[in-house]
């Protein structure tokens, strides 16, 4: 037991290779981002546009340009009237890090001032080939009342719904 204790004090006295917080100011994730999931897959040539209602039109591609592929990220982030805005972003899987294609703030959710308490995908298995997006988000309009499920969807074209979830 001794010994144990004296390899502690060691390891702390010398700044050993104990893992430590991230000070503040790198905070990976910020704390406004309540909720998260990536689900779906999407491919498209660079000369598409997956999400048609996103902002800036894309650059028109070079003939014979390699079709990109990715997934959807779905994420609430907390206002401060503890109200919540619901954004989806298009990522693509590229050979160096993901990349952020588009992003765009979910209306829908924006105009029911929601407090989000939830998001959850379709499954949790992993990798979806199939084009599309299903995702269910978890929000109360009240905060004293239970929560009520709605549906985001994407279908193979890049059509993008929200609706309440009908059980």
């Amino acid at each position: 037991m001794r010994a144990a204790n004296f390899l502690l004090a060691a390891a702390l006295l010398s700044g050993g290779h104990m893992a430590a917080a991230a000070p503040a100011a790198d905070t990976i994730l910020p704390p406004s981002i309540t909720f998260a999931t990536s689900t779906g897959y999407w491919e498209e040539s660079k000369g598409e546009i997956a999400i048609e209602r996103a902002p800036g039109a894309a650059q028109p591609a070079a003939a014979g340009a390699e079709p990109r592929h990715g997934y959807y990220k779905l994420f609430a982030v907390r206002q401060s009237d503890r109200t919540s805005k619901v954004y989806l972003q298009q990522i693509a899987q590229t050979d160096d890090s993901p990349e952020v294609v588009s992003t765009l703030e979910l209306h829908e959710f924006t105009d029911l001032k929601p407090y989000v308490t939830d998001i959850r995908p379709e499954n949790s298995t992993g990798i979806i080939k199939q084009p599309g997006l299903f995702a269910t988000i978890y929000l109360k309009t009240d905060p004293d009342a239970e929560p009520d499920g709605w549906t985001v969807m994407i279908d193979e074209f890049g059509e993008i719904s929200v609706e309440k979830a009908s059980n």
